[in-house]
């Protein structure tokens, strides 16, 4: 199923100088890309379950353990401004 595309008007949507050379390069890959994905449409997969990814995902837990952590007021010492055993940043929002 050939499919018409305006390789030039589309380089210029993306502000690419394209050459002519260039553009007919990517007009016939483009057509073949098309072309596969018009032939991946016409698999059947009627029998197919729906997936939400293609591959089984399992969340994977570690155990939580307590380990020992850096001291919290030496951690605050080196920081330029702490207020209330907190660091002070710049807002993220203004």
């Amino acid at each position: 199923m050939p499919i018409d595309v305006d390789v030039a008007h589309v380089a210029n949507l993306a502000r690419l100088a394209l050459t002519p050379d260039l553009l007919d390069r990517y007009r016939k890959e483009l057509g073949v890309i098309l072309d596969h994905a018009s032939r991946v449409q016409e698999v059947d997969t009627s029998a197919a379950a729906p997936l939400a990814h293609p591959l089984g995902q399992t969340n994977v837990f570690r155990a939580d353990e307590v380990r020992p952590s850096l001291d919290r007021d030496e951690v605050l010492e080196m920081a330029p401004e702490t207020r209330d055993g907190f660091f002070v940043t710049s807002p993220a929002l203004d």
